[in-house]
């Protein structure tokens, strides 16, 4: 909450120079081979909707080498700070996500926040993608009452990404197995920094059960985290690390986390993709092989 109030003085002023900010992130992003991208933009009472204008703005700027889709992100709580009107208006602007951060720790409560997300991203036929740092009670609670939302509107399904998401970290490998399974079963994506440090995030737990695994930069130069370089890539060598997969084929199946599952060989070095009709959207990687690549 301190660095809410940090951003409800600082935005006014970066808001002036947010259109070439993004044009230069954009430059950053695709010198690392990235030619898409979801952003996530703040929506809250202290910069309104022109966060998203000036976004957007940038973007069109940017059309011929880069797309995104765009997630409406209430940064300072739906609550918390009266952000529900400008959602609303924001819900019916060229975004694709409802975004939302820790019910419980910004707002005070999981279900009246949880239930004005999903209904918005239901009356607007958008996705969702809640950000949950919470690693306690708080957190599994949200998780589950999320599953159950997707299951109880289809539609979601496969729309729907919890990015973060630290409790799984902290879960008995028992029960990270049970929600990896429940994960899978709902089509609700996990998207990764690949934290490294104290929490060790259960990444090839869920790409077993087939939960579908982003990653990305939490921030790249930003009051919030400095580290992000841009690269996806890197997040996959990172995660090739973490997890000890040192072979040709471990390293091979890490590339999945910077292409969003679209890797050349199948698990039987069976070769998927390209085929033709796919979509001809490709980076050239100076290496032999997908492992050599990570």
């Amino acid at each position: 909450k301190g660095m809410i109030a940090l951003e409800q003085k600082i935005l006014p002023e970066m808001l002036k120079t947010s259109i070439y900010k993004a044009e230069k992130l954009i430059e950053l992003l695709q010198s690392k081979g990235t030619s898409f991208a979801r952003s996530h933009v703040n929506i809250e009472p202290t910069s309104k909707l022109q966060s998203l204008k000036n976004l957007q703005i940038a973007l069109a700027n940017k059309k011929d080498g880069f797309g995104a889709e765009l997630v409406a992100f209430p940064q300072h709580g739906v609550y918390y700070t009266d952000s529900v009107p400008y959602l609303k208006e924001a819900a019916q602007m060229d975004i694709d996500f409802i975004g939302g951060v820790d019910p419980y720790t910004i707002d005070g409560a999981i279900e009246k926040t949880m239930d004005f997300t999903v209904q918005l991203a239901l009356d607007h036929n958008k996705g969702i993608d809640i950000h949950l740092h919470e690693s306690t009670e708080s957190g599994l609670k949200t998780v589950e009452y999320l599953i159950d939302k997707v299951n109880e509107n289809k539609n979601l399904k496969g729309k729907t990404f919890l990015s973060h998401c630290f409790i799984l970290g902290k879960l008995e490998k028992a029960k990270q197995e049970e929600m990896a399974e429940k994960l899978a079963a709902a089509q609700i994506g996990i998207v990764s920094t690949i934290p490294i440090g104290s929490l060790m995030m259960p990444i090839p737990t869920l790409m077993k059960y087939g939960v579908s695994v982003m990653t990305g930069n939490d921030s790249i130069i930003d009051q919030w985290n400095t580290f992000g370089t841009g690269s996806v890539l890197q997040k996959a060598n990172l995660a090739a690390q973490l997890y000890g997969q040192s072979t040709e084929f471990g390293l091979s199946r890490m590339l999945k986390l910077a292409t969003v599952d679209i890797i050349p060989l199948d698990d039987q070095g069976k070769q998927q993709w390209p085929k033709v009709g796919d979509v001809a959207d490709v980076v050239l990687v100076d290496a032999s092989c997908s492992a050599e690549a990570v």
